[in-house]
């Protein structure tokens, strides 16, 4: 009888947790992850002996694992785009309209600090804790956009859709999806 007091009573206590990390209940852990162990590129002698990079400690080497390059590269894009910096010359027109009436630029830490107050404010309940439910797509239902809903509101302007199905082709309307959250 002491046992079963003693695991509810810590389960009650495990509850009343105020950790704002909703969706990740393990993020203390301290076992190593299984998945970032990345595979080292074969060793092959260079073209020219002058493109190696110049030994640093914590340096990178030609052997050393890119998995975003290797990504990039074979699904056909250019992998040494992604240590372009800057704006693009396509995209400065958009970026000086968009953000002609200012910008802020701390809007993602502003976000990530406003969402970590609503979700400490609309924390777990002690049944959702013991029944291991999660409250996450509960908890973001009223800020989720329906998607076939905005589909079916910007077709008759003659806006493409690309993603969307054309109606055009005799393909049946797939059935309405399940809402999703918003994502950065």
């Amino acid at each position: 009888m002491r046992a079963i007091a003693l695991i509810l009573t810590m389960l009650g206590l495990a509850a009343c947790s105020t950790d704002p990390h909703l969706m990740n209940i393990n993020a203390g852990r301290t076992s190593p992850d299984e998945f970032a162990i990345l595979p080292t590129k074969p060793l092959q002698m260079p073209t020219d002996l002058n493109d190696l990079p110049a030994p640093t400690p914590g340096g990178s080497n030609i052997t050393d694992p890119t998995p975003r390059a290797d990504a990039v590269a074979a699904l056909g894009g250019n992998p040494a785009q992604l240590s372009a910096q800057g704006v693009g010359a396509a995209d400065g027109a958009l970026i000086a309209y968009s953000s002609r009436l200012g910008r802020d630029g701390t809007i993602r830490q502003t976000t990530a600090q406003e969402d970590a107050q609503w979700r400490s404010r609309h924390s777990r309940r002690l049944l959702e804790v013991l029944a291991r439910t999660n409250v996450y797509y509960r908890a973001y239902e009223p800020m989720t956009l329906d998607s076939w809903a905005e589909l079916e509101r910007w077709r008759p302007t003659g806006v493409l859709l690309p993603a969307a199905p054309p109606r055009n082709r005799g393909v049946p309307a797939p059935a309405a999806p399940e809402r999703s959250v918003l994502r950065d």
